[in-house]
């Protein structure tokens, strides 16, 4: 029975952190058993809100890719590419463009969010006004069945969806009672994740520069949770202190599997008999000793030369044949034969 096909990307914008860890890879990585798994580096996307600076979008690219593999998963059982390096992308993006009305992409609701969480960039562009329906191009040239998102992402595949079906009115006409046909409407892929807040307890960014990287050292992770935010009321450690809701509390629940070390340290919280220094000192033993094989596979990676390259090289050959074959299909639909 063929294996249905998911396909999902991330933005080179910077290094990963536990957000994108617990929120995509970890998932990223379970599907890999039951899907054909299409994993992109979405470059073209970064450049939606990053045009300004792109020097380092390559350079993030391998380092991305690294933590990939750092986090489990695997080129022999998924296709790692670069969106750029698949033109057809863009050519399907240019197609879905002619049947879209732009007040579909006005009432995405990440729009609206988004200008509003990045005003110190200009992003009246056609660029990031299009940005779902790219989205929609990425998924949909792949034929995929379904897509992780998490629930702030399911307007985005409905937008999707209904490109598709006003799409394949248009081109892919059925007679009734006839087998659909034309392009695949993606399905959402639900995947509840831990909210994590940053380290300071806002939205976890790397702009506010909040976060536990994964490649992060000992060391490093020592010093960023030293400096975490907890319980402000609790100026004293024999203060009883609030567990709900502190950032610290909520990284052991995420991170640290010794749940009877967990429970201790949260009843002695809450009683005012321990004091921030222990909670934070195991927070970070268990932080660190769960990034450590990752790390470790990452390193792995980066240390084979060009090897990360190769994997993108050939996967991107590989994601272009399949996104070739849904084009000549496209084509023929629009008749843009000559």
């Amino acid at each position: 029975m063929e294996r249905q096909r998911v396909v999902s990307g991330m933005r080179p914008t910077g290094k990963l952190h536990l957000g994108h860890l617990v929120g995509a890879l970890q998932n990223w990585e379970r599907l890999q058993a039951d899907y054909d798994c299409f994993y992109f580096v979405a470059d073209w996307h970064a450049l939606t809100s990053h045009y300004a600076d792109t020097g380092e979008l390559v350079a993030n690219a391998i380092d991305n890719v690294a933590d990939w593999i750092g986090a489990g998963l695997d080129p022999e059982k998924s296709i790692f590419f670069i969106q750029s390096l698949v033109p057809e992308h863009a050519e399907l993006y240019l197609l879905l463009q002619m049947v879209t009305p732009i007040p579909w992409l006005e009432r995405v609701p990440t729009y609206k969010e988004q200008i509003e969480q990045l005003s110190d960039r200009d992003l009246g562009s056609i660029g990031f006004l299009g940005y779902p329906l790219l989205q929609a191009a990425d998924v949909v040239i792949y034929g995929a069945h379904v897509v992780p998102v998490g629930e702030d992402q399911v307007p985005h595949l409905e937008l999707a969806r209904e490109v598709v079906r006003r799409f394949n009115n248009f081109y892919f006409p059925v007679p009734e009672g006839a087998p659909s046909r034309g392009l695949v409407e993606p399905q959402s892929l639900l995947t509840p994740t831990p909210r994590l807040p940053g380290l300071d307890n806002r939205k976890m960014s790397k702009s506010y520069q909040n976060t536990i990287d994964l490649s992060d050292d000992a060391e490093t992770i020592k010093q960023k949770v030293r400096q975490m935010y907890t319980d402000p009321k609790r100026v004293r450690a024999d203060i009883p202190g609030t567990v709900e809701g502190n950032p610290v509390f909520i990284y052991h629940d995420a991170f640290n599997p010794n749940t009877a070390e967990v429970d201790d340290l949260k009843a002695r919280y809450r009683a005012g008999k321990v004091g921030d220094v222990e909670v934070k000192t195991k927070l970070a033993a268990a932080i660190d000793q769960m990034l450590a094989p990752i790390r470790d596979r990452r390193e792995a990676a980066l240390a084979r030369p060009g090897y990360l390259r190769d994997v993108l090289m050939e996967g991107s050959a590989r994601a272009r044949r399949v996104a070739e074959t849904t084009m000549e299909q496209v084509r023929d639909a629009v008749r843009l034969r000559y």
